[in-house]
This record gives structure tokens, sequence and C-alpha cells, in this order.
């Protein structure tokens, strides 16, 4: 095994953990801002999957000129510096909406905001 699939191999690990992680954060935690922490994670971990799906061992870069006889789908790429843009102002909104809906019910604990329930 190269260095190079030990790194692509491993990156797609990484995403995979991250995801899980941000999925079981999000499943057992019960501090509102400990979930938007791990919706935030679960959303790197997706970021780092579509870089992953978009890299190609052995590609270059997609910048053309001459010599370039292959190069990487550059879609992956701009998908995830979208996501990262939403992704920020996602975890923005669930914070101020986190810590307005602590400031009303008097805790972070997600069990305890009685009036926010359905």
């Amino acid at each position: 095994m190269t260095a190079q699939s030990l790194f692509y191999w491993s990156l797609a690990v990484t995403a995979l953990g991250l995801v899980l992680i941000g999925i079981w954060g999000v499943l057992t935690r019960k501090n509102i801002l400990r979930i938007a922490l791990a919706f935030t994670l679960a959303d790197t971990g997706v970021n780092l999957i579509l870089v992953w799906s978009g890299f190609l061992p052995g590609r270059s870069a997609p910048i053309v000129d001459s010599s370039v006889t292959s190069m990487v789908d550059p879609l992956p790429q701009a998908l995830v510096l979208t996501s990262i843009v939403i992704g920020v102002a996602v975890a923005a909104l669930f914070v101020v909406v986190g810590v307005l809906a602590a400031r009303k019910s008097g805790s972070a604990d997600i069990r305890r905001m009685k009036e926010l329930r359905w």
C-alpha cells in the first residue's frame, strides 16, 4: 500500500468517523449548544466525504494548460465551498436560537424546555 493510497483511505475513514460522532452527539446529548456542535461536526464530515469523492489519485488540479492530460473534477470542490457557507449560517442560527431558548427556559437542557415542545 503506497503512502498516497493510505492517505486517500485514511481521509475516508476520518470523514466517516466525524459523521458518526456528530450523529451520536445529536442523538445522545441534551445540551442544545452541544447538539449544535455535533451538527457542525457531522457537517464537516460530510464536506470531507464530498472532497474525498472528488479526488482521484494520480490526477492534477483543475488548472488547464498544455501539460495537463487528466485532472480532478472541480464540481465536488464547488459544492463543498457552498456547503461551508450554508453550514456556517445554519450553525450561527442554531446557536442564536439555542441561546434564546436557554434564556427563556432558564436552562440549555432540552428536557427542561417544556414550552418549546409540540
